[in-house]
């Protein structure tokens, strides 16, 4: 397995390489930050307090971590610190998965990538200065960035001034574009050729990111025309993007290009097409085949828990009905958990007082073979009374049974919705 540093590992970008990673067996990801994120609690593998990119200490101390670490590749997950890589590969010592250092600088720039690509596409006006503006509302953001940090929409030229007063970054003064967005997520391999272009609505946003996104029924056909000249003229390799929104006049213009994965292009993984496999496959100078399946999709976005439980235990006992049946149903997150337990070594034990044919129960829903015992008690028998091993937990939906085997067997109990801090 190749070892694949992601750095930062916590950004949006980060969560979704693990995402589209972690089954593969020719891939192990290895995490990475310079400020503690989320990334922690997401890779198993996890390496925290890197500098800052921009720190003069980043570089010797990365090809530290490179050696020691035995990394065959950095996935970097932000426009700045893919730029600083790639300007730096030679002084690292392993492969950055990507673009060139030239595609890459230029994509940092929306003014660079602009000029670059004038007359190829259209884009929006910009002006110089505050003076300039004919009209308002105009669109102000970081030549270089990503998402709304430090953007506003300036309804007025005194509103411009004082939200320019004092930034010390490079400013981009745009006309405002009030129509829909759209990101292109896109594919290139190693030989220059594009493999794969789609379009999806950014439907909801939040702090920038695209939340509710589908794929575009209705693809424009000049969006198939720009991802071929943006390949054309910077010649990007691996994932990339573009984003466009509509003008006032009903056509669309460019806002900037990405020389990396979308954070929201799982939508298109959902259909086949993962980016983040077939840019490592390509990084490491392997050939790729893409066959994306055809059905409606959305995806939608919200904020997701993972915990870390400072609990040890070698046995699981769990309750049937109303815990791991629910009605007819099965509990999947609940059996998700239990397999988690049997690869990890450790016994489940059936523990329930079910009125009704136990083994019929059990085979109908197809868990015969998940438990080391059954216990099927009679019901008068108290639960604590089978409680054995004092390195255990019980899962059950009763609060007078946990109550019960919490005080007289001095184990943790969980109900069904505090499984996810297991899992």
């Amino acid at each position: 397995m190749r070892r694949i540093l992601v750095f930062p590992c916590g950004s949006e970008i980060g969560l979704e390489i693990h995402r589209s990673v972690r089954f593969s067996r020719h891939f192990e990801l290895i995490g990475a930050s310079s400020v503690e994120d989320h990334g922690r609690f997401v890779y198993r593998d996890y390496v925290g307090g890197l500098p800052f990119h921009t720190d003069p200490d980043f570089v010797p101390r990365l090809e530290e971590l490179v050696t020691q670490q035995k990394i065959d590749a950095i996935f970097p997950t932000m426009d700045a610190v893919a730029a600083t890589l790639q300007s730096r590969q030679a002084d690292i010592g392993c492969r950055i998965v990507g673009s060139s250092p030239e595609t890459t600088a230029v994509c940092a720039s929306k003014s660079a990538t602009y000029h670059r690509l004038s007359g190829d596409l259209p884009t929006p006006r910009v002006f110089a200065s505050v003076d300039e503006v004919p009209t308002f509302p105009i669109f102000i953001k970081p030549d270089r960035g990503y998402g709304t940090r430090h953007c506003l929409k300036a309804d007025s030229a005194e509103a411009a001034r004082s939200f320019l007063d004092g930034k010390q970054e490079s400013m981009l003064l745009q006309e405002y574009l009030p129509g829909p967005e759209w990101t292109v997520d896109c594919f290139s391999d190693r030989h220059g050729r594009l493999r794969f272009h789609a379009a999806r609505r950014r439907n909801r946003i939040s702090n920038g990111i695209s939340v509710n996104t589908t794929p575009c029924s209705d693809f424009r056909a000049e969006f198939a025309q720009w991802a071929e000249a943006i390949n054309r003229r910077l010649q990007p390799r691996g994932a990339w993007f573009f984003q466009a929104r509509q003008h006032a006049d009903g056509q669309p213009r460019l806002l900037e290009v990405a020389a990396r994965l979308g954070g929201s292009s799982g939508v298109f993984r959902c259909l086949g097409v993962n980016f983040a496999l077939l840019s490592l496959f390509d990084a490491f100078d392997q050939d790729v085949m893409l066959e994306p399946n055809r059905y409606d999709i959305e995806l939608d976005r919200a904020l997701a828990n993972r915990y870390r439980i400072a609990l040890q235990f070698s046995e699981v006992f769990v309750d049937l009905d109303d815990c791991l049946l629910l009605g007819k149903k099965i509990n999947a997150p609940l059996v998700a958990f239990l397999y988690q337990a049997v690869s990890e070594g450790k016994k489940v034990t059936l523990l329930t007082r079910h009125r009704g044919d136990l083994d019929q129960t059990l085979k109908h829903a197809r868990l015969t073979a998940l438990f080391d015992r059954v216990l099927h008690l009679k019901a008068s028998e108290p639960k604590s009374a089978f409680i054995d091993s004092p390195d255990s937990i019980l899962i059950d939906d009763s609060f007078a049974e946990r109550q019960d085997v919490a005080r007289t067997a001095g184990i943790a109990v969980f109900a069904p919705d505090m499984v996810e801090a297991l899992l």
